[in-house]
């Protein structure tokens, strides 16, 4: 088992064939302590991908390694990203087609977004496409690129004021999928920048949306975004899971999405055209998505900008309907997705902002408050074919962690005060909780031990924007005397800062 830890991005691997789990070996690379600084929102690590016996993983200060599985010995490190830009690169490389695909973070600096692919074995970039500029950027052919709702050339530059999008964020820290029949690579983009909507008129393409590439060079094939001219910080960076779904008698070769606006999408991965769209939790900037156009019809008492003041009471806050960070998961037996969910409304109250290289460039203050009912997340399984939730647990913190779901029928998710949770996949019918002490803000994993008994594996340590929002939950910090966050006060009572991988047997 391989466990990359926060920065310094120390990566462990541990011998399951032995009692206790020894450690077999670590690598601890070099990583520049400035990205600690200029990271946004906590010094995470979204984790490895295992491929042709090599570990790969980015670190926090914009370089990708390659370890080899077996030994620890670095095999190459290829510098990706610029911190003295804001990027840095938390996110969880993916390896299709012998290619690594990395993106960074950094919307809230004004980055110019992109998507790098590496040669797996030597670690040389061997193509960029950017999410924003013109079509020789953003690698739009003509007769390749078609998207399903868009017509025209240079979407990604007449979208922006002039220029506007050389510094307009579009970053790409989430999860990337990959289907080897059509040959298509699907990422989704992250915020525009800056926060403030009236300095960027437009749509803003390709800003909060999902792009499908080739990964052999890179070619944009279709691209669909989900918030429009993006007044609201709604990231699209989370995964998207390929699916084969019955849709009125037909069967069709699908994305699912749960994005941060509030609504969960099922989209043709062929050529992206909306088949469903339906909130998954409360929201209220906009009333439902226009099948015909693709584009959501939007309450415009809730559209932000300086000139407009304090807008109060938008569902969903910025933290999401659902975090990016969050990955759902699919069952193939119950037919149902499985996702955690957040019930946060905000106030939002933009200002302009100038850019600077590096730092940030934001531009709004964004209090939270719990949404309808009082309860401020749930864990939910979804049906895609009907676009409606089929069951619900609610809780009473947000819930940030993702999801898996067994053969056996048993989907399991964490809680931001520490709970690890087992529910029947069916019904929702709670099964199982044990006490993991931090919150959990990573993703459950299962495997079949050396022994042939199946596990699940959670790492659990509370961190992230939850840190960041928890106030006091150091315990080596005497100095750390934080207050937390007005509208969940308590979460420190319930978890302390941790950092610890459990392993469960099932029976």
């Amino acid at each position: 088992m391989y466990v990359v830890t926060p920065y310094p991005n120390v990566l462990y691997a541990f011998d399951l064939t032995t009692a206790g789990y020894p450690l077999k070996w670590k690598y601890r690379p070099e990583n520049n302590p400035s990205a600690v600084g200029t990271a946004c929102c906590d010094a995470i690590n979204r984790g490895a991908f295992y491929a042709d016996g090599k570990i790969v993983y980015n670190l926090l200060d914009g370089h990708t390694v390659a370890v080899d599985a077996a030994t620890g010995r670095e095999l190459w490190k290829t510098q990706v990203a610029d911190l003295g830009q804001g990027e840095t690169t938390p996110m969880a490389p993916f390896v299709a087609k012998h290619r690594v695909f990395v993106g960074p973070s950094g919307g809230e600096f004004g980055i110019h977004g992109w998507l790098k692919a590496l040669d797996l074995e030597t670690g040389r970039v061997l193509w960029t496409a950017y999410n924003e500029g013109p079509d020789s950027d953003v690698l739009a052919k003509p007769g390749v690129f078609r998207p399903f709702y868009d017509k025209g050339a240079d979407l990604g530059a007449s979208s922006w004021p002039a220029d506007v999008w050389r510094r307009a964020g579009v970053p790409v820290w989430g999860w990337l999928s990959y289907d080897p029949e059509l040959d298509l690579l699907y990422y989704g983009t992250g915020n525009a920048s800056p926060y403030n909507p009236e300095q960027r008129s437009g749509d803003n393409k390709w800003a909060s949306s999902v792009l499908a590439r080739r990964p052999e060079d890179g070619a944009l094939v279709w691209a669909y975004q989900f918030t429009p001219h993006e007044n609201w910080d709604f990231d699209a960076n989370a995964e998207m899971i390929l699916a084969d779904l019955d849709l009125a008698g037909r069967k069709r070769q699908v994305l699912v999405h749960f994005d941060k606006n509030g609504f969960a999408y099922t989209i043709d991965r062929r050529t992206g055209e909306v088949l469903v769209a339906a909130p998954f939790t409360p929201l209220n900037w906009a009333t439902r998505v226009d099948l015909q156009t693709g584009r959501p019809v939007v309450d415009s008492t809730k559209l932000t900008g300086a000139s407009r003041g304090n807008i109060h009471d938008i569902c969903p806050s910025l933290e999401g309907g659902k975090s990016p960070a969050s990955p759902a998961s699919y069952s193939p037996r119950t037919g149902l997705f499985y996702t955690a969910t957040n019930n946060l409304c905000m106030d939002y109250q933009a200002s302009r902002s100038t850019h600077i290289a590096g730092t940030p460039y934001i531009g709004a203050n964004t209090p939270y408050h719990a949404g309808p009912g009082g309860y401020m997340g749930a864990f939910i399984a979804w049906d895609a074919v009907r676009g409606r939730k089929v069951w619900e647990i609610r809780e009473p913190y947000p819930v940030w962690s993702g999801s898996v779901v067994t053969a056996g029928g048993v989907v399991f998710y964490g809680t931001l005060d520490g709970w690890f949770k087992a529910a029947d996949a069916a019904t929702g019918r709670p099964l199982w909780k044990f006490k993991v002490g931090s919150g959990v803000v990573g993703a459950p994993i299962t495997y079949r031990g050396p022994n042939g008994k199946q596990y699940v594996a959670v790492y659990a340590g509370i961190g992230g924007d939850w840190f960041l929002l928890s106030g006091d939950v150091r315990s080596d910090d005497p100095a750390d005397i934080r207050p937390p966050a007005d509208f969940m006060p308590d979460i420190a009572r319930h978890t302390s800062q941790g950092g610890m991988v459990w392993i469960f047997a099932l029976p």
